[in-house]
């Protein structure tokens, strides 16, 4: 598994066994959906080096838009500017910015090396919202995270990430996007979102 960025780490790994962990968060429909999530991801690491990042790409790609609410996290993302954009560039923003959450993954989660993952039962519920803590644990580094997550078509999904617990990727994305938007509009940041995701995705 490679060194992972801060703007894109959404993932939790501990040396707690792996069916202890998946009992612990099974009774919250939040922590459930985190769950099934990890259970894709460690198959995909799992065939890693066999399949490439292609393959792995097409392995999370389901999972991935299930777990995760893109167009909200797009949206968000972008802040106030998006009622101003028009639908077509909305819909290749979110296509853009699913690309690069996906291959993300793909690209820094390529091998497993007996990783196992944990989430936190006590999940908390703030408002609409639900926040489901976790943590990374590689080697001897732990490094926490919190999902916040919220109902969308029916189901929980994540809509924030809070690196070390407070650092939210969502609004780190908005300062970095806000220049973009503001200097070439949103045909220009669509054009950077897909440059990351292709960086990610051939080796980059």
């Amino acid at each position: 598994m490679k060194q992972i960025s801060v703007a894109f780490i959404f993932l939790i790994i501990s040396l707690v066994p792996a069916s202890a962990q998946q009992a612990g968060a099974a009774n919250d429909p939040a922590a459930q959906q985190i769950s099934r999530f990890y259970d894709a991801l460690l198959a995909s690491m799992k065939q890693g080096r066999s399949i490439g990042v292609q393959g792995r790409y097409r392995k999370l790609e389901p999972v991935v838009e299930q777990t995760f609410d893109l167009p909200d996290m797009a949206r968000l993302a972008v802040g106030p500017t998006w009622s101003t954009i028009s639908t077509q560039d909305q819909q290749a923003l979110i296509r853009a910015f699913g690309r690069m959450t996906i291959a993300n993954y793909a690209k820094n989660f390529d091998s497993f090396s007996g990783e196992q993952f944990v989430i936190d039962p006590n999940v908390q519920t703030h408002g609409e919202d639900k926040l489901v803590n976790t943590k990374l644990v590689s080697g001897k580094s732990t490094t926490p995270f919190i999902y916040r997550m919220r109902q969308a078509g029916g189901s929980w999904k994540v809509i924030d990430v809070l690196l070390n617990g407070y650092v939210s990727e969502l609004a780190t994305r908005r300062a970095d996007y806000a220049t973009t938007i503001s200097t070439g509009g949103a045909a220009a940041l669509t054009t950077k979102v897909n440059s990351v995701a292709d960086k990610l995705l051939n080796g980059g």
